[in-house]
């Protein structure tokens, strides 16, 4: 089943989907302690046991009202309209005050919408040649394939260490996706020493890790003794020109 992921996200991977597919070896279970937009996981063959684990307590509520509540979440969009006012609205909406199903739906829309798929310091996107990305008539349609696919899927709201520790088997295999070092727009800090203890698990885990980080010397270090591989790809952000970036593909 090839399904779409349901948010934009900065850095995703379904770009690299074709590059990156590939390498995954043999696994019964798998899991993905950096989930956000998981573009691979609805991407790739369901294995026996899957796990999305995100520290981002959002997108982890998301996926659980989508794996539960689909008809009441598209109810909520029911008289929406795509509005720089109603998204500055949302922003500033207490989230305490809102139901799991109703933060669900703001968050849905304002990533949606968000500009460069950022998760922090959000700015409403606009564009003169295609469409709004969030399309009000088609969400119950574009989002039943991702109902039915996150429908025996595990989600977990833990750091990402201690993720792995948890499921660690030698019939796992864990993909990995941190927020690039020196980067911003995730919402969460991710130092150096975070890699660092990355490069441990892959080093000394009974499971099988691939991990995507950008590709700087920093990185290169800090995971060496593993295996490398580098795919080319050329980012766009708001019609600006193309920018050529390497990304560095780790397998232990």
């Amino acid at each position: 089943m090839n399904t779409l992921p349901v948010i934009p996200w900065i850095g995703g991977k379904r770009r690299l989907a074709k590059h990156i597919l590939p390498l995954f070896p043999e696994h019964r279970c798998y899991v993905e302690p950096f989930c956000g937009a998981a573009a691979l996981f609805f991407m790739k063959r369901p294995a026996q046991a899957e796990v999305l684990n995100d520290i981002n307590g959002d997108v982890t509520n998301l996926y659980r009202v989508l794996q539960h509540h689909l008809e009441e979440f598209v109810r909520q969009f029911k008289w929406s309209l795509v509005s720089r006012e109603m998204y500055r609205w949302l922003q500033i909406t207490p989230e305490e005050t809102l139901t799991d199903i109703q933060r669900a739906a703001r968050f849905y829309y304002l990533q949606k919408l968000a500009f460069g798929g950022k998760v922090e310091s959000r700015t409403f996107g606009t564009a003169t040649t295609s469409p709004p990305r969030l399309n009000l008539l088609r969400m119950e349609e574009d989002l039943s394939a991702a109902h039915l696919r996150l429908a025996r899927v595990c989600i977990e709201n833990l750091d990402w260490a201690d993720c792995i520790r948890r499921y660690d088997r030698p019939h796992t295999l864990f993909y990995c996706d941190p927020p690039y070092w020196k980067t911003e727009g995730y919402g969460v800090p991710f130092g150096l020493e975070q890699y660092q203890r990355m490069a441990e698990l892959a080093r000394t885990m009974q499971g099988r890790m691939i991990i995507s980080v950008n590709d700087i010397p920093e990185m290169r270090d800090i995971f060496h003794g593993l295996t490398f591989s580098t795919v080319g790809i050329r980012y766009t952000v708001g019609g600006k020109p193309a920018s050529a970036t390497s990304e560095l593909i780790i397998l232990n």
